[in-house]
């Protein structure tokens, strides 16, 4: 069994079905919830919105590849409405999960980086890591989620709901 830490999101619609749907999916499909955090409202990071997103980190027990899971996470994403844009930079979407890590793997691959690449940039995946994972060390930066968020420049609001 691999330990996961997915991080899910959403700004469109009902947000709190939004990140029930997707939980139940996963559990349906990609393993066991061993821990999920409190749901956390933020403004949007890296592009202008008047809609707040809903994120959630899950602490997640699987049998799936990290390849196998993309996967799995992109058929759940379009099941819950997801239309990915040819638009490269970020947007507004009904839902969004993704890999922060994969147990100790360190994967750089076109479809696929791990640990996710921008984890430690953004209050909003620290702050619902450190609540289900504080020990969680990440494995290139070699720094707990504690020491990760001290050293977070992230000036976005990021309230518990």
């Amino acid at each position: 069994m691999n330990s996961v830490i997915l991080l899910l999101g959403t700004n469109i619609g009902n947000r709190l079905e939004n990140i029930n749907s997707a939980i139940d999916l996963i559990k349906k499909s990609a393993g066991k919830v061993l821990n999920k955090s409190s749901i956390y409202e933020t403004e949007p990071w890296g592009f202008s919105s008047d809609l707040a997103f809903y994120n959630i980190a899950i602490l997640l027990e699987t049998n799936l590849s990290p390849f196998e899971l993309i996967n799995n996470i992109s058929i759940i994403e379009k099941t819950i409405g997801r239309e990915r844009s040819n638009n490269t930079g970020y947007e507004n979407r009904i839902i969004d999960i993704d890999i922060i890590s994969f147990e100790n793997i360190v994967i750089n691959s076109p479809e696929l980086e791990i640990p996710h690449p921008r984890m430690h940039l953004r209050k909003f995946t620290l702050l619902p890591i450190m609540e289900i994972y504080p020990d969680w060390i990440h494995p290139t930066i070699n720094k707990n989620i504690s020491d990760l968020l001290k050293d977070c420049n992230d000036k976005c609001i990021v309230t518990k709901i």
